[in-house]
């Protein structure tokens, strides 16, 4: 059973940084792309980075481009997202997400991302 587990949010003030890590366990993600998304309360989730299983694609939101990083470590089977320069609109529940099918390319589009994490929320006061 593939789990993806986050941590790392929290409150924080406008302009601080947070890095948010997600632990996978029940399959190996090497192979895999990988993805953040948010919810905040009242919107649909979107769509904040992903990354390619190779490590060498990465996209981002343009809400977060050049505030946020994606990153994976594959030997600790983990995804992070370092954010900096945070905003109050920033505040949203944060869910990683995990591709179905190895080697394919990263999407955007958060269905077709089959494993997603229970979330974690990051608040930033302004």
């Amino acid at each position: 059973q593939v789990q993806l587990v986050e941590s790392g949010g929290g409150l924080v003030q406008a302009g601080g940084s947070l890095r948010l890590s997600c632990a996978a366990s029940g399959r190996t993600i090497s192979s895999y792309a990988m993805g953040w998304f948010r919810q905040a309360p009242g919107k649909e989730r979107e769509f904040v980075a992903v990354i390619s299983w190779s490590v060498t694609r990465t996209a981002y939101a343009d809400s977060v481009k050049g505030r946020f990083t994606i990153s994976r470590d594959n030997a600790k089977n983990a995804l992070y997202l370092q954010m900096n320069s945070l905003k109050p609109e920033d505040t949203a529940v944060y869910y990683c997400a995990s591709g179905l099918t190895p080697y394919s390319e990263p999407q955007i589009n958060s269905d077709t991302y089959t494993y997603w994490g229970q979330g974690t929320q990051v608040t930033v006061s302004s």
